[in-house]
């Protein structure tokens, strides 16, 4: 910091009662609006976000409100592609699969009559009596299982699947329509973006020779989702790609057919982290798992693969510049905003936390708390003739 600079010092008795109330004053509150708080939250997110395109735009010689007018028809253009070709590449294919699951279940073939599943049973039954694995009989459970339970069942979990899709898709939509408030507030907050700015940079003037407020939290958000962008992308494209190897290779049946969907989901998830990971992977080995067992092993081994990689390759060289956060930062603010918001909470947590970041930066050098010395002396004032008074009568 550079010398003479004042720090704005915080007095003891403000730290010990003004701070305390001020945050349980805002916790409250926050609780109280909590709501509201959130899609302000994600309003200004999406806002400062999108200004550095607003500025690019401005720099053409376009006004800011048909600069903003432009940025927003084009990002909200680009959801809804995405999310309509999303809800029906997520219904098509839920049904192709729940259909080849059901019939794998379901339909008798050849002489003796059996299903695939029942067929599979008999095969691996046969390799461990090959191997010498007699002892092992698993056949009569099984076929069992398939005649009493699974082939009656199937066809109600595989409708349960597509009822759940067709939902899924229609909640896709709802959610489009509901997103008009966050937009709306985020085009006023963009719109007054310059004039905020002036008025943090004329409050809190930066240093000589360093960056404004503003453009410190535009900058963490904007490394931030690129990096969590460029993530999900290579993760999403991986198990995509290895999935349909898979397939093309013959060691899991059909995943030629599915590995968009099962990539695009796992892209998805991706946007979670720590989590997102394990969940994309779900779907794929449970397919894998009611396809043929074997292939399951093929799918586990794939997605371990993958997350060793991620975990020591991408990870630390995508999102090491980009999050700049301590693990248990980030797992404390994964848990919180779950706690506070649910799974949107857990999409704000990160963003929100590289925010927060960039602005205690920023004021680090600017506030000073006063010390609390432990070895203080407070003076006393003493009646030197109540003194000598005292000692007279002791004598």
């Amino acid at each position: 910091m550079p010398s003479g600079t004042p720090k704005l010092v915080v007095p003891r008795w403000i730290q010990l009662v003004g701070l305390p109330l001020v945050l349980l004053l805002a916790w409250s509150v926050a609780g109280a609006v909590r709501h509201v708080v959130f899609l302000f939250l994600v309003a200004g997110l999406i806002a400062l976000l999108l200004n550095p395109l607003v500025r690019g735009l401005g720099r053409a010689w376009i006004p800011r409100g048909f600069a903003v007018a432009l940025v927003y028809l084009s990002f909200a253009a680009l959801v809804v592609v995405a999310g309509i070709a999303l809800s029906t590449v997520v219904v098509d294919q839920t049904k192709s699969a729940a259909n080849r699951v059901d019939t794998y279940f379901t339909e008798d073939h050849g002489r003796p009559p059996r299903t695939n599943a029942e067929r599979d049973v008999v095969r691996l039954q046969s390799w461990l009596n090959r191997n010498h694995l007699q002892s092992i009989r698993i056949q009569k459970q099984a076929l069992d299982f398939l005649h009493n339970a699974g082939s009656k069942d199937v066809t109600k979990y595989t409708s349960k699947a597509i009822s759940w899709a067709e939902g899924a898709a229609i909640s896709v939509v709802s959610l489009l329509f509901s997103t008009v408030l966050i937009i709306v507030i985020s085009i006023y907050m963009l719109l007054d973006m310059p004039r905020l700015a002036r008025t943090v940079d004329r409050r809190f003037p930066p240093h000589p020779g360093s960056r404004p407020l503003m453009w410190r939290v535009e900058h963490s958000l904007v490394s931030y989702v690129k990096g969590q962008l460029l993530l999900s992308a290579i993760i999403g494209t991986s198990a995509g790609v290895g999935l349909w190897v898979l397939g093309i290779t013959g060691l899991l049946p059909g995943g030629d057919t599915y590995a968009l969907l099962f990539g695009l989901f796992v892209a998805a998830t991706e946007l979670i982290p720590y989590l997102g990971p394990w969940l994309g992977s779900l779907p794929p080995f449970f397919y894998a798992l009611a396809v043929h067992p074997v292939a399951a092993i093929w799918v586990a081994v794939l997605f371990l693969f993958i997350h060793q990689v991620e975990g020591h390759v991408v990870v630390p060289n995508v999102m090491g510049s980009a999050l700049r956060l301590h693990p248990l930062l980030v797992i404390f603010g994964l848990l919180a905003g779950g706690e506070i918001y649910g799974l949107p909470g857990i999409f704000v947590a990160l963003p929100l936390l590289a925010v927060v970041r960039a602005v205690w930066e920023f004021f680090g050098d600017r506030i000073e708390l006063e010390r609390w010395e432990e070895d203080e002396k407070i003076p006393v004032e003493v009646d030197l003739e109540d003194e000598a008074t005292t000692t007279t009568l002791r004598a």
